[in-house]
């Protein structure tokens, strides 16, 4: 566990976390097609939360806990590797599940990816090895998306995909160790998820993250969501997801229970909800620690008014800017029901607006044209998150709509307003 560092403190965490990009001082005096671009910074902020902490605590736990039962000096240790359950004298827990929950948008990518980062390397280096002649690679972490389609063999072939690529970053191997399995015409999902396993537990890695867990589980028809939100909220629970391969689930359950390898799974409340309806999972999920990343809820909250909103409006790229008031603030939240990316794009898109009249200002008029406009496409989904209406909520599976992406269709069109 060396090669992890040091067990830091909240306030050296929330350090590490935190990211105020600041506005370059020549940006008000360049054009406005310039500054758009310096206006770009601001996606890189980063307001570090309580359950942003939280987060932390419950990710360095499951990693360096997963080590405890695996010490290479042991002998039990690499009867686990060569294939051998481990089996130790002293009671043993099960590796832990961390489950971060929260709509599209809300930070829970973000924030898991930060922790992660902020460890010495993902890959550690070891130039000797109990047990083994020469240098070793420990891997700490590695994180994927579940594949859209839910598959084991799709998972399975993320899975090699993303670790050949870290391994050759990091070891300079040109070889990828799974490229034989991989595009082999006949491919077992169960199969290549063991191999993967053999390898990922032989260089001892710490935790798996598995982003965008909804995808293992089949969604129903938008006509399904249609007919509950008709029917009344007596019936809006009865339609549960069902999973896709139901040995996936099994599998990582594996990966804790007997290989001692800790998971972290991140997903939005639809596939997060599913999860939990299975018992197994659900008591993983609870030991490791459950965290929900929530929208901002107005300017009650103090996280977002003392904090995002200031550090938010800071970021102002015109000569005359506005005047961010309590109102503005209450503004922000009703039109992107408080959700950090939207409110991020809004107040871009806003200065895209402002940049298309004369005056150069920032106006609040601006503002709702903004999500007016360029924002248009998650109207419905934000009326829908504001209502509190799970009803409507349904109609939206993670609350963005799919295949629109909110900063390909905010910088898609050039400015074309006079310098």
């Amino acid at each position: 566990m060396d090669g992890l560092g040091p067990i830091i403190s909240r306030a050296d965490r929330q350090r590490q976390l935190m990211t105020l990009p600041a506005l370059p001082k020549e940006a008000i005096a360049a054009p406005r097609h310039v500054r758009l671009h310096a206006l770009a910074r601001l996606r890189d902020l980063h307001i570090v939360r309580r359950e942003d902490l939280r987060v932390a605590d419950s990710i360095d736990l499951a990693i360096r806990e997963s080590y405890r039962y695996r010490d290479p000096r042991s002998a039990s240790t690499w009867g686990l590797v060569s294939g051998e359950p481990l089996v130790v004298s002293a009671p043993r827990a099960p590796a832990q599940a961390v489950v971060v929950v929260g709509h599209s948008g809300t930070g829970k990518t973000d924030t898991v990816l930060r922790i992660l980062r902020s460890y010495p390397s993902q890959v550690i280096r070891h130039a000797s090895f109990p047990r083994l002649e020469g240098e070793h690679f420990q891997m700490a972490w590695q994180c994927i998306d579940v594949p859209a389609n839910g598959k084991s063999e799709s998972l399975a072939d993320a899975l090699m995909q993303a670790w050949d690529e870290t391994m050759s970053q990091f070891s300079g191997t040109d070889e990828p160790r799974f490229w034989k399995t991989r595009e082999s015409g006949r491919r077992n999902g169960a199969r290549m998820l063991e191999e993967w396993r053999q390898v990922a537990t032989s260089h001892f890695l710490g935790a798996l993250v598995l982003d965008e867990v909804q995808n293992l589980f089949k969604l129903p028809a938008l006509k399904s969501r249609s007919r509950s939100r008709r029917t009344g909220p007596q019936d809006s629970d009865t339609l549960e997801l069902s999973i896709v391969e139901d040995q996936v689930l099994r599998w990582l359950l594996t990966l804790m229970n007997t290989w001692g390898i800790a998971l972290v799974l991140i997903g939005t409340p639809d596939g997060v909800q599913a999860l939990m309806r299975r018992l197994a999972t659900a008591q993983r999920a609870v030991t490791g620690g459950y965290h929900c990343m929530r929208v901002f809820a107005g300017m009650e909250d103090e996280e977002y008014a003392e904090f995002f909103l200031a550090a938010l409006t800071r970021f102002q790229a015109v000569a005359k800017p506005l005047c961010v008031t309590p109102e503005i603030g209450t503004l922000l939240i009703e039109l992107t029901a408080g959700i950090p990316r939207l409110l991020v794009a809004l107040w871009l898109a806003a200065h895209r607006v402002a940049y298309e009249h004369k005056a150069d200002t920032l106006t609040e008029a601006d503002i709702r044209k903004a999500a007016g406009t360029y924002l248009a496409p998650v109207v419905p989904a934000v009326s829908a998150l504001r209502s509190k209406d799970p009803r409507q909520t349904r109609l939206y599976e993670d609350l963005l709509p799919r295949g629109w992406d909110v900063w390909s269709e905010l910088f898609a069109e050039q400015v074309t307003a006079a310098v």
